[in-house]
C-alpha cells in the first residue's frame, strides 16, 4: 500500500477487505502465484564451442519482500532480475564443462545452475520453484563433428565385422582341409589293408545305378551284342 504521507507501507495486505483512505492511500496489485519465464542465451564451453540454452524458471515474489521489489525493482521486477541474474549463471557454468561433458552430465549441469539461480534471486526476494533446461543446441562446427565420428565409429563397427567374418571363414576352410585330409588319410589306410575291393563295389554299385536310370529311359534301345541285326529304317522290301 502506498501512502502519500509516508509513502511505501511495510504492511502487506492479502486478499480480503482492507481499509483504505481516499486519495490519500494507492493500492499497488502484485500476484504471488507461480509464473514461468523463458530465457535464452548462448554461451561458450571449456573447449571453446558455442551452446544455445533455454532455460525455464518457475518464480513467484517473496510476500513479505512486496514492499522492497516495489521500491526498488517496480512491477517489471522479474524482467529487470531473472535474465540478467540467469545469463551470468549460465556463462559461468557452462564454462566449466566441455561440450560433450552437457550431455553426459546434465543433471550435475542442471542442479549448479538451479542452485546458483535459486541462491542469487532469493536476494532479490524472489523464490524460485522450479529450473529446468528445456533445449541445447550446439554450434554448426560441432554437430559435424559429432555425426563426422558418428560415422567413422560405423566404418569401425563394419570393418571390424569383416575381419571377424574373414576369419570365421578362414576357420572353416581349415577345418574342411582337415576333415579332407583325413579321410584320404582313411581311405588310403582301407586300401592297404583290404585292397582294391572296395574301390571295385563302389563301381558296381555306379554302374547299377546308371543301367537303373538307363532302363526307365523310353528314348534307349539296347542291341544284343554278338549277333548281326539289320533294321528297316524306311519300311520297304529287301531287293534279291
Amino acid at each position: 500500500m502506498f501512502n502519500k504521507l509516508s509513502g511505501i507501507e511495510e504492511k502487506v495486505r492479502g486478499e480480503g477487505t482492507h481499509f483504505k483512505i481516499p486519495f490519500l492511500m494507492e493500492p499497488n496489485y502484485y500476484t504471488i502465484r507461480l509464473k514461468p519465464k523463458l530465457i535464452q542465451t548462448a554461451t561458450g564451453t571449456k573447449d571453446l564451442q558455442m551452446v544455445t540454452i533455454h532455460l525455464r524458471l518457475l518464480y513467484r515474489p517473496v510476500a513479505e519482500g512486496l514492499p522492497q521489489i516495489h521500491a526498488t525493482l517496480g512491477r517489471d521486477y522479474d524482467d529487470r532480475v531473472l535474465p540478467s541474474v540467469a545469463n551470468e549463471i549460465l556463462k559461468a557454468i557452462v564454462a566449466q564443462f566441455d561440450a560433450e561433458q552437457l550431455l553426459t552430465h546434465r543433471e550435475e549441469v542442471s542442479t549448479k545452475i538451479r542452485n546458483a539461480i535459486v541462491k542469487r534471486a532469493t536476494q532479490f526476494q524472489i523464490e524460485i520453484d522450479d529450473v529446468s533446461i528445456t533445449h541445447l543446441t550446439y554450434g554448426k562446427e560441432f554437430a559435424r563433428a559429432i555425426e563426422d565420428k558418428q560415422v567413422a565409429e560405423q566404418d569401425a563397427e563394419r570393418q571390424k565385422f569383416v575381419v571377424r567374418k574373414a576369419e570365421q571363414e578362414r576357420a572353416a576352410t581349415i577345418i574342411r582341409a582337415e576333415g579332407e585330409a583325413e579321410a584320404a588319410t582313411m581311405i588310403s589306410e582301407a586300401l592297404k589293408q583290404h585292397g582294391t575291393g572296395l574301390i571295385e563295389v563302389r563301381r558296381i554299385d555306379t554302374a547299377k545305378d546308371i543301367a537303373e536310370s538307363l532302363s526307365k529311359s523310353s528314348n534307349v534301345m539296347y542291341l544284343p551284342s554278338g549277333q548281326n541285326m539289320l533294321l528297316n529304317m524306311s519300311g520297304g522290301q529287301r531287293q534279291a
